[in-house]
């Protein structure tokens, strides 16, 4: 596990690092490299001093340039504490870490102010409340190479208030690692295969070149995909994105009438043939789509072997393709018996 710390000077943000050091954490603050500059520099280790050379490095290395550092030193399986993050753009790296969470600790002006008092690490923060509160400036710039704190905090998902006691900060912190701990023991679920392979049908179907549909279909055979389709015009005819569709309307037996765009191949259609060009055998496989086929599709279904069809959702004129499908013995399982819509239907 991996906590970012961040919150207001003299919130607590060490205090919580100390606590969580107990626990087996290694700790890196952002603000130690900045004390090994400044010592190294000869220069006094003063507040004013850290904002400043934070400032210089980002903007000179790039806003990361702190992180970056630390991160360097990080191996896995081993549980980190990354304080005194000052910067949003010191966050972005660490969000590519598995179980990077970042805290931001809160704290009334005042209580921080006693604590600025009595702690005095000799970087003169002795100075009045007035200048405490004006200093607070510093670390809300504008400037993203500098501190932007309520930046920091707008990306926190754990908060702790820190206005009490030790003890009570203590229990916040433990509970804290509770949740985070229960949170990261949830079972992962895995798809099953039916969802699996419908998903990839919306990855395949983005392929479309219909917008009232752009589905995808894919055949598989023993868990293994053999064949995938998408709705698209016959090879080297014009799609509908580029020149509009060819709708036709269909009266049915019941007087109701439907619109259909019959410029394109359906996905269905698409992946069957797909596998006769290839020389693959569809005999006995079950296809994924994303509705219920039109009775034309549901034909060219029955004539090459398939045997199941499973979709995501119904389609509005699917009568005819069950009726047909149930004559032919192929099990059809619809996830979600709600109609598909798309435009014009």
């Amino acid at each position: 596990m991996i906590l970012g710390i961040t919150g207001s000077y003299a919130s607590g943000k060490d205090t919580v690092a100390e606590i969580l050091k107990e626990k087996g954490f290694i700790h890196y603050s952002l603000s130690d490299i900045l004390r090994e500059e400044l010592t190294k520099k000869k220069k006094e280790i003063t507040r004013e001093n850290l904002i400043n050379l934070g400032n210089e490095l980002r903007k000179k290395y790039g806003s990361s340039v702190l992180t970056e550092r630390i991160i360097k030193k990080l191996e896995d399986n081993k549980n980190y504490i990354i304080s005194s993050i000052r910067n949003p753009k010191e966050i972005e790296p660490l969000l590519s870490k598995n179980d990077f969470h970042l805290v931001f600790i809160e704290s009334h002006p005042k209580v921080r102010y006693k604590r600025l008092v009595k702690r005095n690490r000799n970087e003169k923060d002795v100075i009045s409340f007035r200048e405490f509160m004006k200093n607070e400036e510093l670390e809300n710039s504008r400037d993203e190479t500098k501190q932007q704190l309520n930046e920091c905090k707008k990306l926190a998902k754990i908060k702790i208030i820190n206005n009490s006691t030790l003890k009570k900060l203590n229990e916040k912190v433990n509970q804290m690692l509770k949740d985070l701990e229960k949170k990261g023991t949830q079972k992962y679920i895995r798809p099953s295969w039916d969802e699996y392979f419908l998903k990839l049908c919306d990855i395949i179907g983005s392929r479309g070149t219909c917008d009232r549909g752009r589905a995808g279909c894919v055949i598989t055979k023993d868990k293994r995909i053999i064949a995938t389709g998408y709705v698209g015009s016959p090879i080297g005819l014009p799609h509908c994105d580029e020149v509009g569709h060819q709708m036709k309307a269909t009266i049915h037996e019941d007087g109701k009438i439907t619109n259909h765009c019959v410029r394109t191949t359906h996905a269905e259609q698409n992946g069957i043939t797909q596998a006769a060009r290839n020389g693959v055998a569809i005999g006995g496989s079950t296809l994924y789509c994303k509705m219920t086929p039109c009775h034309i599709c549901a034909k060219i279904i029955i004539n090459a072997g398939i045997k199941e069809v499973i979709v995501a959702k119904d389609y509005h004129a699917s009568a005819d393709s069950k009726k047909i499908f149930k004559q032919a013995g192929i099990k059809l399982k619809i996830m979600d018996k709600s109609v598909e819509k798309y435009k014009n239907q």
